[in-house]
């Protein structure tokens, strides 16, 4: 396992990061849980990702029972807030009561008293951009979060942010990223990269496109997300034929370099420097493995040239095809 320095903060996180969204939620059972968090750290994997929406709490509950029972240094800890938290819609979002909130409520699932990234999940159109930066630098003042980030924000969302509080204010961007979506190559790296913010990417495989599961005019799997009711407003938008078929294309390349389609998707994320890690999820501890070993593969100039030639117009590099694209800057 490789490691990266996440933006300009000391923590050095591993390439590979165990995410807990659609697993530790609810979706895997804890001793399940318990299992491919002790994989991860036998694969080298020391950050977790998580997110007080999911399940909502569940999944920072379940890791706080399991996380605890390690030396707090072992591992980097990062958890979100902005989602509906409740059935009380107005339970949700960035304002500087619920920031408050959230992250008293993320420690005590978590078991911990501080968290090392609080990340704004979304951004929130309806509260002041100035109360939700002071609300974040008043959890880090207070001790309960080493750094910050954000996830999906847009350019313009960062920028203000940036007007506002300065560069050393995040240190982590979140967005989807993968080589089927890769809108935020535009403008979101470049513009993180200038003031030391590092890319956490979520989805690197497509949702699960990029593992190979889904074929081009067959069903899917009847135990596969795409074939979820719950998740096929996630995944559906990436379930084209024009994908599906470039995926096609990726096999031989991947057979050809010794690699599952798994690692090929992995390594050609993490050929980016401004990537710090990219998040994975896993059900069983063999997964865990299997996308921990992506971390030591490079791959070649003529592999990567191939790549983008099995892709070709597939990918989304449009970053106003983002649900967040259109979201304005609110202010004081």
């Amino acid at each position: 396992m490789r490691y990266r320095q996440l933006g300009s903060s000391d923590l050095e996180v591993s390439e590979i990061a165990l995410g807990a969204w659609l697993t530790y939620s609810g979706g895997v059972e804890l001793d399940q849980t318990r299992a491919c968090t002790e994989a991860a750290f036998e694969a080298g994997i020391n950050f977790f990702d998580t997110a007080n929406v999911y399940g909502r709490g569940a999944a920072e509950a379940a890791w706080g029972e399991i996380l605890s029972k390690r030396p707090r240094d072992s591992y980097i800890l990062a958890t979100k807030v902005w989602g509906q938290m409740s059935d009380d819609p107005d339970d949700r979002g960035l304002s500087a009561a619920q920031i408050a909130k959230q992250i008293d409520a993320s420690l005590a699932r978590l078991q911990t008293d501080h968290v090392d990234l609080y990340q704004a999940h979304r951004f929130d159109p309806d509260v002041a951009i100035e109360e939700t930066i002071e609300a974040l630098q008043q959890v880090v003042a207070a001790g309960k979060a080493r750094y910050l980030g954000f996830s999906e924000w847009t350019p313009e969302q960062i920028e203000a942010a940036l007007e506002i509080a300065g560069p050393d204010l995040f240190v982590s961007s979140q967005p989807q990223y993968s080589m089927l979506w890769q809108a935020p190559e535009a403008e979101v790296f470049p513009l993180s990269a200038a003031n030391g913010i590092s890319q956490i990417v979520w989805s690197p495989l497509a949702q699960g496109l990029l593992t190979g599961k889904y074929r081009p005019g067959e069903a899917p799997p009847p135990d596969s997300r795409a074939a979820s009711d719950s998740m096929s407003g996630f995944i559906g938008r990436l379930m084209t034929d024009a994908n599906l078929e470039a995926v096609d294309r990726l096999r031989p390349l991947a057979d050809e370099a010794g690699l599952t389609l798994v690692q090929l998707a992995l390594a050609w994320v993490l050929r980016r420097p401004e990537v710090a890690a990219a998040i994975v999820g896993a059900s069983r501890p063999e997964q865990v493995h299997a996308n921990a070993a992506a971390s030591a593969i490079d791959l070649s100039p003529d592999l990567l040239a191939a790549i983008d030639e099995a892709l070709g117009d597939a990918p989304v590099k449009d970053a106003a095809l983002a649900p967040n694209a259109r979201a304005g800057v609110k202010r004081r």
